[in-house]
């Protein structure tokens, strides 16, 4: 059985590969939660932020509830150091009235052959209060993670949440990406999805924005750049509930490669005639004239497309 010391240490290298700053994770002015499969192998907590976790059955939940203004962002490493598995992560999150927050969460599974990761967050945001989550993901190049995502999030009056999801250093292998918003009356909303698909990676992206209260407003955003012969759908769906709501969804795919399979869906659907929603759908091939521009300094087509992939999706 793998002792805690050799868990830890082989956490945070997954922690190092998706981008996190190990150090963060140790300082006691920093929140943060350490999650491996089913066990919380690493929690601090600071003044304002409760963290309440507990096992479930092939994971963990954690209750979190936020008061006042958090200086600095609370950090999340959840992963999985073996081959093959199941792991379930529940966050409840609630941000009180007039608080605000920041998370920056990096989920890692370098090593996984055969692996699901199932993760559910749900987020209430009580007046005034803001919240910004930022996931960054790692997963290993097998192609057999199969990776399910749902965000649920209530902003009340005033209230402001933002979700940014990254997925564009490794393979995705199967993915299922739910997230929905539902704003009340001023409050404002940003979902933001970026993916890199390649070989025969299957990607599904769906992203709501429900502008239930008087003058709320949103923006869904999804860009996903597909390679080789991965398939890749997007919906991104936005609802005018009240007067004087305002919504944009956008979706950019970018192709490269025969046997890639694209498709974008904008849902637009107006239920007070006082609310305006717009929206931006592409989908076309890596530039061709940025490509013969890289390719005449030098770089061969491979190099030349992997930089103009790497500045599309960062």
């Amino acid at each position: 059985m793998m002792d805690y010391s050799k868990e830890f240490e082989m956490i945070v290298k997954a922690y190092e590969k998706s981008g996190g700053n190990v150090s963060n994770l140790l300082r006691k002015d920093i929140a943060s939660i350490i999650i491996n499969g089913d066990r919380v192998i690493g929690l601090n907590s600071v003044q304002g932020v409760e963290l309440k976790p507990q096992k479930i059955e092939n994971g963990v939940s954690v209750d979190m509830r936020i008061k006042g203004s958090i200086k600095n962002p609370i950090h999340i490493c959840t992963g999985y150091v073996g081959k093959r598995g199941y792991q379930k992560v529940i966050f409840n999150i609630t941000v009180e009235k007039n608080s605000s927050v920041s998370f920056i969460s990096h989920c890692s599974f370098p090593w996984s052959e055969d692996f699901t990761h199932d993760a559910e967050m749900y987020v209430h945001i009580e007046p005034g209060g803001k919240m910004e989550y930022r996931d960054e993901h790692f997963h290993s190049e097998s192609g057999k993670i199969n990776f399910i995502s749902k965000v649920k999030a209530v902003v009340e009056k005033g209230g402001y949440f933002a979700d940014f999801f990254r997925l564009t250093k490794t393979r995705v292998g199967k993915m299922d990406l739910f997230m929905e918003i539902s704003l009340g009356e001023e409050a404002v909303g940003h979902l933001d999805a970026t993916v890199r698909a390649s070989k025969d990676d299957n990607v599904s992206i769906k992203e709501i924005l429900n502008l239930d209260g008087k003058g709320s407003r949103g923006i869904a955003k999804t860009t996903a750049v597909a390679l080789d012969k991965a398939r890749v759908t997007v919906i991104n769906e936005a609802y005018g509930n009240a007067e004087g709501t305002k919504g944009h969804v956008v979706c950019e795919e970018i192709t490269k490669g025969e046997g890639v399979i694209v498709n974008a869906s904008p849902i637009l659907e107006v239920r007070n005639e006082r609310s305006e929603l717009t929206h931006e759908a592409s989908i076309g091939r890596v530039n061709q004239k940025q490509l013969e521009t890289l390719m005449a300094k030098g770089l061969s087509e491979e190099e030349a497309t992997n930089l103009i992939i790497k500045g599309i999706v960062g």
